[in-house]
């Protein structure tokens, strides 16, 4: 066979051969498309994904650097071709062309004092033109900022959504300072517990103390150092988690103070499954359940009486239970100090703790109560082992949560 036909031969399988492999690269990339779902499905999910990567910021509020953050998404969730985001003191954040921020500065005054939306054609940059829509950010309390989105031309479209997600964005960071506020509102819970620990607490074991500084010193340097360890854990300043184990190494403390005060009148009975030592739990949770069972159980109990002390594992969750066989509570009025009626008085620490509770597991997760006068009092919680409501949350050996 002549070299020429040989050559196209073999040119023609080669052919063949590209033609097959660019087929089976096409059929790939268009069942690959399929998988990812529809063009509408594609489009819902970038918006979503966009939006999402643009509110962690906002959530932060809309200072210079959250903005900048924020910008780049939110530029390509409206597809302009500039962006800026103005605070209320008038600082901008640019995303696309820097060129664009003396005009972005004059639309956004303009928009926030009129206080509605407005479109902006032919404006003069440099040596080219383009249009512009300002839409204020309104939040509950009045004007947060602007949005200022760039293009050529600015199409109705565009109007529309720049105007949604400056509500959005209003909405987002409302949520972040209303994060803000139930964090602050957390930090008062913590302080209010801790006032409370301080002057009834503190004042009988100093005395319980001083009592056995002469007939017992051992026993009064040991008393120190517990009162020492308890008054350090419950008064650190940093941490609003902790674990089972720490709080219950607190407890001990706490009670080996009080047993110095009631004698053989306070027996104690712990069960604990060491499965549940490490499930993270807020600060300060456990100990006023076993504080409310000495000062509103026993203490007024002639003979004075059992705490008994249980953690289970309860499968995914961490079963707590704090149980007395004290004087007991009137069920209506432990009702009236959890709905809030009573601010202050006897049980407020057993608000307190239902209350964070609440706030960090859901409201399927506050205290629950079985009391009555007379019958003592059992309290139960219930946590989840994962730990708190957030994403990835763990706790550090100090009882802070880590990303």
């Amino acid at each position: 066979m002549p070299e020429s036909m040989l050559l196209a031969a073999a040119v023609g399988a080669v052919g063949g051969a590209l033609a097959v492999g660019l087929v089976l690269f096409l059929r790939r990339i268009v069942l690959a498309s399929k998988e990812l779902g529809t063009d509408a499905e594609q489009a819902t999910y970038q918006t979503l994904h966009l939006a999402s990567r643009a509110a962690k910021h906002l959530r932060g509020g809309i200072d210079e650097l959250n903005a900048i953050r924020a910008g780049k998404h939110l530029r390509a969730l409206l597809g302009c071709e500039s962006l800026a985001i103005i605070d209320r003191t008038g600082t901008i954040a640019i995303d696309g062309d820097d060129a664009v921020r003396p005009v972005a500065e004059r639309l956004a005054a303009a928009g926030l004092a009129g206080g509605r939306q407005q479109v902006q054609r032919r404006i003069p940059i440099g040596s080219w033109e383009t249009d512009a829509v300002v839409a204020p950010i309104i939040g509950s309390t009045g004007p947060l900022g602007a949005i200022v989105a760039f293009a050529s031309p600015v199409r109705a479209g565009l109007v529309r959504a720049t105007g949604e997600v400056a509500d959005w964005v209003a909405a987002q960071v409302e949520l972040g300072e209303l994060d803000a506020s139930r964090a602050a509102l957390a930090e008062a819970e913590v302080r209010a517990l801790r006032a409370q620990i301080s002057p009834h607490f503190i004042y009988n074991s100093l005395n319980a103390i001083a009592s056995f500084i002469n007939t017992d010193p051992a026993q009064a340097r040991e008393l120190v150092l517990e009162f020492a360890d308890f008054t350090r854990y419950s008064f650190r300043r940093h941490g609003d988690f902790t674990t089972v184990a720490e709080e219950l190494r607190s407890i001990d403390s706490y009670l080996r103070l009080e047993r110095a005060r009631f004698g053989e009148r306070l027996k104690v009975t712990l069960q604990i499954a060491p499965e549940v030592l490490s499930t993270v739990v807020p600060f300060l949770s456990i100990q006023p359940l076993v504080e409310n069972a000495v000062r509103h159980g026993l203490e007024s109990k002639e003979g004075g009486g059992r705490i008994t002390i249980t953690a289970d594992d309860s499968g995914s969750f961490a079963e707590i239970t704090v149980e007395d066989d004290g004087v007991g509570i009137d069920p209506e009025a432990l009702a009236a100090v959890f709905a809030g009626a009573k601010a202050g008085g006897e049980h407020v620490g057993l608000r307190n703790v239902d209350a964070r509770l609440r706030q960090v597991y859901g409201d399927d997760h506050g205290l629950v109560v079985e009391t009555n006068i007379g019958a003592g009092t059992l309290v139960r919680m219930r946590v989840p082992k994962s730990g708190p409501r957030r994403p990835s949350a763990g706790a550090s050996p100090d009882g802070r949560l880590e990303p």
